[in-house]
């Protein structure tokens, strides 16, 4: 079979697709070097009423890098960003790769342990937060590498104030350590010192959660970044001009790529509204005309829970993208009936560096008519994609195996995780753990899952964290989480638990006493308490029967979980 025929999804890309842009290697600040020297007074960035032409942000990004060096960081030296969506964020990231930093993405919601654990592995000397949140990520992190915490407020770089997104207008004392947009300003003009930065060094660190021990740390290369960027904003078609919005959070592999880093390296203006509130983001589709963004299935819904949403806040958008989350065809169609626009379904990993198989512009992704599953879509260019059964070997169209994936959006391995990166990848290709059929014609779907991980809301969650936290109180005997269907989220998480005897607990009780212990899109929707949990011969839990057998309605009005 000739290396065309091996690869038929290549029939569904769109014309004029340049497939080898995925192989210009490159840095992520060479990208952006590019773009900047293409259009210097082009806008960049817009956050509420404030633009930045891309030589305003590349200024700004060399003070903060020369500010980071005069502090001790150098090439290979890990900091955390722990933020919204933000400027900042990205400012944060291009002064990082500019002096051959790695910018150590965390999650804003993290604290405690759950932050001190990827802080702790990656080795990070310092951390960029919201000024609120200094005091508590200084108490995480006591006793780590972290030497600094540079503070910045979400009202700096924007004097709209809206009240939706800041109701509290007291402003916080900045860290002492210092204010990051402080830096800035005394350090501007500056740049930093030349450092040389090849496409194989790091530019990301994410960390993806493990069934058992520490999170894993996915070593997300210049190259990767780059590849990955390059070839999804060619294949969705993005051009100059265009305008994309930040909805999918930037310490999501999804959101510092196909948002942030697609953003900055094209010739497109890179549009920030904070934390996602589905009014603002409705309002700035409409304010900047936005023409692209990516973001999970619950966005969307919500965006559709809103009465004053119509047709007239899309009219300026070219193509829509979900991924990190199931997406029942109903509601793509639904969406697309209201608005007039299909939401194109999309698939990838922390260890893919974001999307690698999508639905192409301007097609709609078929339904298998087995399982009722909506493709995922076909391969990026760059990517070769299998589905393998048990002993590796490739398996007919049609016919179910695990999704194995290898190109260069690929990452190398984990970080200081040798064993996890052999596991996981070995030979360079990566097993991915989904279930998935391809067709004749390229188009894939995910069946099912050889891991228990819940996509919710776009966000992965691994039962044992949700069962740990269960199984701190006095009265549980016993915990099994699974991920059932929700129509808003994607997947929700459900937990059932059988008590000590002689002790009581309501549903709940134990709902709220996990809500104390996980962020919040962790926390369980629902604890069912059983008698009994079923188990096999051997003892262990059957949460595929707990999944397969407890059938629930889906609320028509979910509630809002941040």
């Amino acid at each position: 079979m000739s290396r065309s025929d091996s690869r038929p999804w290549r029939k569904l890309y769109r014309s004029g697709l340049n497939e080898g842009l995925v192989f210009r290697r490159s840095t992520v600040v060479g990208a952006w070097d590019e773009r900047v020297t293409a259009n210097p007074d082009g806008i960049a960035i817009a956050y509420f009423d404030t633009v930045l032409t891309a030589n305003d942000v590349d200024a700004k990004a060399d003070a903060l890098a020369a500010a980071l060096q005069d502090r001790g960081v150098g090439a290979g030296d890990r900091v955390g960003i722990h933020l919204q969506n933000i400027p900042q964020y990205a400012l944060a990231m291009l002064a990082l790769w500019k002096i051959g930093g790695v910018a150590v993405v965390l999650n804003p919601m993290y604290f405690g342990r759950e932050l001190r654990l990827p802080v702790e592995d990656s080795g990070a000397v310092g951390v960029i937060a919201t000024d609120r949140d200094v005091a508590a990520i200084r108490e995480a992190v006591s006793e780590t590498a972290v030497e600094w915490i540079l503070s910045t407020s979400e009202q700096d770089l924007q004097n709209r104030n809206d009240p939706r997104v800041y109701p509290d207008d007291a402003r916080v004392p900045a860290s002492a350590d210092g204010d990051l947009l402080d830096l800035i300003y005394r350090f501007e003009g500056r740049v930093p010192s030349p450092v040389e930065v090849s496409p194989d060094d790091l530019a990301l660190l994410t960390y993806t959660s493990g069934t058992t021990g520490p999170p894993k740390g996915a070593m997300n290369s210049h190259a990767n970044v780059v590849a990955v960027a390059r070839s999804f904003a060619d294949f969705v078609d993005v051009a100059a001009g265009d305008v994309v919005l930040a909805i999918a959070p930037l310490f999501h592999i999804t959101g510092a790529v196909i948002n942030a880093a697609l953003g900055l390296i094209t010739d497109t203006t890179l549009v920030f509204a904070g934390r996602f509130r589905p009014e603002v983001i409705l309002d700035a589709f409409k304010e900047h005309g936005v023409t692209f963004t990516i973001g999970s299935i619950t966005a969307y819904n919500a965006l559709m829970r809103l009465d004053q949403a119509g047709p007239e806040h899309f009219s300026t958008v070219k193509c829509l993208y979900s991924g990190g989350a199931p997406i029942p065809p109903s509601t793509v169609d639904r969406f697309a009936d209201r608005f007039g626009h299909y939401i194109h379904n999309g698939y990838g990993m922390t260890e893919t560096t974001s999307g690698v198989i999508a639905v192409p512009p301007g097609r709609r992704a078929p339904v298998d008519q087995a399982s009722g599953t909506l493709s995922i879509g076909v391969p990026l260019p760059g990517i070769d994609a299998e589905v393998v059964d048990a002993n590796g070997v490739p398996v007919a169209a049609g016919e179910q195996g695990e999704l194995v994936l290898s190109g260069p959006q690929i990452v190398s391995g984990y970080w200081r995780n040798e064993e996890a990166t052999s596991s996981t990848m070995p030979g360079g290709r990566l097993h991915t753990g989904d279930v998935a059929v391809m067709g004749a014609g390229g188009w894939v779907y995910l069946v099912d899952r050889l891991k228990d991980q819940i996509n919710t809301s776009g966000y992965k969650v691994w039962p044992r964290e949700v069962e740990d936290a269960l199984y701190e109180h006095d009265a549980v005997f016993e915990a099994a989480v699974v991920g059932l269907p929700d129509e808003y989220r994607g997947e929700k998480v459900v937990a059932f638990v059988s008590l000590k005897g002689g002790l009581t607990a309501t549903s709940d009780e134990l709902t709220a006493f996990a809500s104390e212990r996980l962020a919040a899109y962790k926390r369980p929707t629902e604890v069912h308490v059983l008698g009994e949990l079923p188990k096999t011969q051997t003892g262990k839990i059957r949460r595929r029967e707990l999944r397969d057998d407890h059938t629930l309605p889906t609320p028509s009005h979910p509630s809002e979980r941040n």
